[in-house]
């Protein structure tokens, strides 16, 4: 019993020439492997994948050649084995011609797989670990092939329960025909991979949209479903231009509109396409990652068709496989979404569902683009409910504000409203081009407010530190209790002995020795607690010293400074006059002075008798007589008040004075008798002298006795 359900129409739509025939007659084709695969890192809504191989590697069939980077993206893989040529920026399928990364494959024909691990996704959802699912079917590189390339991942969240699964299978746009056979040809896969996702999603019912000219893939689904074990229907929707659309399919199905700025999931409604479902069951039960899809090959060629073709095929090797006639140009996609290929050497990618060859009687030329009559006809096709001539007005004049404002971001770029528009005017193009004005914008505005609040984060940072570094110093200066620092003292002498100890241990394991007394302190309890004191001393001083202010500091290290250049300037003064008094000795040593005798008068006047009687026997000697000269208790009793210096250095001083001058008149004279008057070295000049007259008489006299005896006998002796 077939079910029947009430259709609810989407506002607008148009209804363009089908030209599916040209193509939907033939079964799906495995594509030869090319020589040679450009495969794009941009496959998906998001980030580019981030390559994980390198030139010159060597890779297998299904072989991750690029991981996903971040949520919104999907990962790659080879799609047959070969060498990695290059890894650089090609020109890619994309309207403005631009070169995105690529790597580009060397195959060499062998197709030859890695080890497939089939992932155990049953057990994981019966442990209620959905996530592990999502990411695997990120990881095998799995998005939306109707044409959006969304990460399928990221649709299937989990759920309590999800009201409605709809399965897009209308494929409403002219010449596309890939969906079609799927459908016809891989039924039982598609139903497979439709309870998959009605499983992880907890769906309640099941709605697959099909449009009405394409009744073999009804009947196929149909017939699968019988034997399913879960309930879906099968809905036949007319055939209107953009029923394929996400919102359009479910407000036929649902009549659940779809408000601006909401998703269909916080509806109870989500969508996929059939060849996404497909993926999805080659992924979990086949453990085969998208490298391949269908793509329909039709418009001027000779064998139109569809193809199963290997991702990153040279566009230029599937026209050859089709036979292409001659063609102006070439469009990627449909007629009424796609666009020109800018080149026909970039790689097919996971977007490319047709190339079409276009003839001049299919697309004639188009008429030159006049100016805007308003006559409402593209707001009246609009499945949007949009206003396009007055987004084609403020895209034009770029006031991109307030296209947004009227909700330029809600159109689906079906192009209905060029087709219809008399006038000629592309107005997707004006579209597109709005939105990726605002969408760099949005880009450069995202840049400069990370790049402001790193600044900004700078700048606190920079002031915390700052304020860190003032506080830390006005702790440091703070003055410290006496206590506390008495306290500190013993710490602080304990740990340098242990860092002592520690040291004296290491030179010990240095030399192979070992210490008796590592362990317990080297001083005596006397030596350390004088240490002691002197450490509190110092920590005394340190905290006096911390206590300061910054401008007594800075008096205290110039007076501290001038200290030091006094010191060294009276040192410099010490040693020359010091060399000064050296040279004046020398010069004149009979006129030293010294403040304070080192000696007593006592022992003055018993070295000066001394000293006296060695001068007496050495002249003596000198002049040949054997006898010394007699009278020497005369200086045995001088009497000093107020020596004018040392009485030791002073008789020393007479001693040596005299018998320099015994001995040069002697030597003046040339005979044996020495010059009579001695007395005159025992006179020094000076202010004060060393004795007094009465005494210096008696002395001079009996010096002078001594003399004349000492001649009248050398006389006698000369007679004999």
């Amino acid at each position: 019993m077939e079910f029947t359900r009430q259709i609810f129409p989407f506002h607008g739509g148009v209804h363009p020439p089908e030209m599916k025939d040209l193509s939907n007659r033939a079964p799906i084709v495995k594509m030869p492997i090319p020589n040679k695969l450009v495969i794009p890192l941009q496959q998906s809504i998001g980030n580019s994948a981030q390559p994980v191989v390198n030139v010159g590697d060597v890779v297998l069939k299904g072989q991750l050649l690029a991981a996903s980077n971040g949520t919104v993206s999907a990962a790659v893989h080879a799609p047959t084995s070969g060498k990695v040529i290059a890894i650089d920026a090609q020109q890619v399928a994309h309207p403005s011609g631009l070169a995105e990364l690529c790597i580009t494959l060397e195959t060499d024909g062998r197709d030859e797989w890695i080890a497939k691990e089939k992932f155990d996704w049953q057990a994981a959802m019966a442990r209620g670990d959905a996530k592990a699912v999502r990411d695997y079917l990120q990881e095998m590189g799995v998005v939306g092939q109707g044409g959006a390339v969304f990460p399928s991942h990221l649709k299937l969240f989990g759920r309590e329960a999800l009201e409605t699964l709809v399965i897009n299978g209308a494929e409403c746009e002219p010449y596309i025909t890939c969906d079609d056979r799927l459908m016809r040809e891989r039924a039982l896969e598609i139903v497979a991979g439709i309870s998959i996702v009605r499983q992880m999603l907890n769906a309640k019912q099941v709605l697959i949209g099909i449009e009405d000219n394409k009744p073999e893939a009804v009947a196929a689904l149909r017939e699968v479903l019988k034997t399913c074990g879960f309930a879906a229907e099968v809905v036949v929707v007319p055939t209107l231009y953009p029923s394929g659309g996400a919102k359009q399919l479910i407000k036929l199905l649902t009549n659940i509109e779809v408000p601006s700025g909401v998703r269909s999931t916080e509806l109870g409604v989500q969508c996929f396409n059939v060849a996404t479902v497909y993926s999805i069951y080659a992924a979990l039960e086949q453990a085969e990652p998208v490298i391949s899809r269908i793509v329909t090959l039709t418009g001027n060629v000779e064998r139109p068709g569809n193809v199963e073709a290997l991702i990153g095929t040279p566009i230029d090797d599937l026209l050859k496989f089709a036979g292409v006639k001659t063609a102006s140009d070439y469009i990627y996609g449909g007629p009424m979404m796609g666009f020109t290929l800018p080149s026909t050497k970039v790689g097919l990618t996971k977007a490319g569902n047709c190339v079409i060859a276009m003839d001049a009687a299919h697309f004639p030329e188009k008429p030159r683009e006049m100016p805007c009559i308003r006559c409402g006809e593209c707001a009246v096709a609009c499945p949007a409910e949009l206003q396009p001539m007055d987004l084609y007005w403020f895209a034009r004049a770029k006031n991109f504000g307030k296209a947004q404002e009227w909700n330029l971001f809600d159109c689906i770029e079906c192009g209905a409203c060029a087709y219809v528009c008399p006038s000629s005017i592309q107005l997707v193009d004006y579209y597109r081009f709005a939105k990726s004005e605002i969408w760099d914008a949005e880009r450069a505005k995202k840049s400069a407010d990370t790049a402001r609040e790193r600044h900004e984060f700078k700048q606190f940072r920079e002031e915390r530190e700052k304020e860190e570094k003032a506080a830390r110093l006005a702790a440091k200066s703070a003055p410290k209790p006496a206590a506390a620092v008495a306290d500190a003292a013993p710490v602080d002498a304990d740990d340098k002995a242990a860092k002592i100890r520690a040291a004296m241990a290491r030179a010990a394991a240095a030399k192979g020795e070992t210490p008796a007394e590592i362990a317990a302190p080297a001083l005596d309890p006397e030596k350390a607690a004088k240490i002691k004191a002197a450490m509190e001393k110092r920590a005394a001083e340190k905290a006096e010293l911390d206590a300061l202010s910054p401008e007594e500091k800075a008096q205290r290290d110039l007076d501290k400074k001038a200290k030091i250049e006094a010191a060294m300037a009276a040192a410099a003064a010490k040693k020359a006059a010091k060399a000064a008094g050296e040279e004046a000795e020398v010069a004149a040593p009979a006129e030293p002075v010294v403040e304070k005798p080192a000696i007593d008068d006592e022992k003055a006047a018993k070295i000066r008798a001394a000293m006296a009687a060695a001068a007496a026997k050495k002249a003596a000697k000198a002049a040949g007589e054997a006898a010394p000269v007699a009278p020497v208790e005369t200086p045995a009793e001088p009497v000093v008040e107020k020596p004018a210096m040392d009485e030791e250095k002073a008789a020393k001083i007479r001693a040596a004075m005299a018998a320099a001058a015994a001995k040069k008149a002697a030597k003046e004279a040339g005979e044996a008798a020495p010059v009579a008057p001695v007395e005159t070295p025992v006179e020094p000049a000076g202010e004060k002298p060393a004795i007094d007259e009465e005494k210096a008489a008696k002395i001079r006299a009996a010096m002078a006795a001594a003399a004349a005896k000492k001649a009248a006998k050398q006389a006698a002796e000369g007679k004999e």
